[in-house]
């Protein structure tokens, strides 16, 4: 097979998917899209449980519950013009693109991704460069979507040369699945699209299990660290599966044998239909703390949490200092012993 699987149908035709459930899975695929690659499928077939829970749709992602919201992390509160996001003063998202090469079951823009999903026209992406142009406080210009490296090469490159022209950028950051779940796309020209003069690109590679670092993925990786792009992770905290220690050390160990640094470890957001993946914060704050010390600070993402309705980003672990009252402090270490801190005044 060597086609992106598309439909509840095409993923029984490969053998994914019973076929007697098709029929249910019907109003799943009429709400959120559906698209798995071959180079994902090929994972499913080969017994990857972690794989199919990520990508192959399942009639839980019909069941709503409270709190969930269409658009979870509040982009549409902070969109400034089309396709820009601006939350924080320094930095912007510009979503170029509304489509994936795959389509995961707990994504948090479930509701505007896909097929159909609106993509910015040469007049909207002039607006939004002009839009970026305007404000000399943003220091960096995050690709996001949608997937940007699902662009063609020239389109890429024009786009990352025009925001990397700009005096007052200094990064910009590219979010992308690709070179996990379509490693054969990253060719030489689409690494050279990602250079420019200028900025700095640097590339956020969305990955959550260990199952994603095959042969072909890590040679992706390395064709993108070897021409000097700088790589970061980030990865959702996904119940039955990653959520448990050992394959979450497994993941960070083998993306820093990749020269990936961990960077984000996202608590699941309040996506419609999610509720199935979702840990709670109490178990992600708990697995957090049990990798403290068993992994080194270069394989330590931060654990965050988006706050409902466009307030940002916090990082969600317990807290390892905290003030005892008379200016002194409590200090936890990695096995959770405690210790007194004494008040900063009376540290000689």
């Amino acid at each position: 097979m060597s086609t992106t699987l598309r439909s509840v149908q095409a993923l029984a035709r490969e053998g994914l998917l019973d076929p007697k459930v098709v029929a249910e899975l019907a109003p799943v695929e009429a709400r959120y899209a559906v698209a798995v690659t071959a180079h994902i499928a090929e994972g499913i077939s080969g017994g990857s449980e972690a794989l199919r829970r990520q990508f192959v749709p399942t009639r839980a992602e019909l069941r709503l519950v409270d709190g969930e919201r269409a658009d979870p992390i509040g982009d549409d509160v902070h969109e400034v013009v089309p396709g820009v996001v601006h939350r924080y003063p320094d930095r912007v998202l510009l979503k170029p693109v509304h489509v994936c090469p795959v389509y995961c079951r707990f994504c948090f823009r479930r509701e505007s991704v896909g097929p159909k999903g609106l993509s910015l026209d040469t007049g909207q992406l002039d607006r939004a460069v002009a839009w970026i142009a305007a404000q000399d406080g943003i220091f960096e210009v995050i690709l996001t979507g949608g997937d940007p490296l699902v662009l063609s090469p020239s389109r890429l490159g024009a786009l990352v040369a025009r925001l990397s022209a700009i005096p007052h950028v200094g990064v910009v950051r590219v979010h992308t699945r690709v070179p996990v779940v379509a490693p054969q796309r990253v060719t030489p020209d689409l690494v050279s699209a990602l250079q420019a003069d200028g900025a700095a690109t640097w590339v956020a590679v969305h990955t959550n299990h260990p199952d994603e670092l095959t042969p072909p993925a890590r040679s992706a990786l390395a064709r993108l660290v070897d021409a000097g792009l700088p790589l970061v992770s980030q990865t959702v905290l996904l119940k039955g599966i990653n959520d448990d220690v050992d394959t979450l050390t497994t993941l960070f160990r083998q993306l820093v044998r990749c020269r990936v640094k961990p960077y984000y470890l996202h608590h699941g957001d309040l996506a419609p239909g999610t509720a199935h993946l979702r840990t709670s914060l109490e178990r992600g704050r708990a697995l957090v703390a049990r990798l403290r010390g068993r992994l080194s600070g270069l394989c330590q993402p931060t654990y965050v949490l988006d706050i409902p309705g466009g307030h940002g980003k916090v990082p969600a672990a317990a807290a390892w200092v905290e003030s005892a009252g008379e200016g002194g402090w409590t200090v936890r270490d990695w096995q959770g012993q405690v210790h007194a801190y004494p008040p900063t005044s009376k540290v000689p």
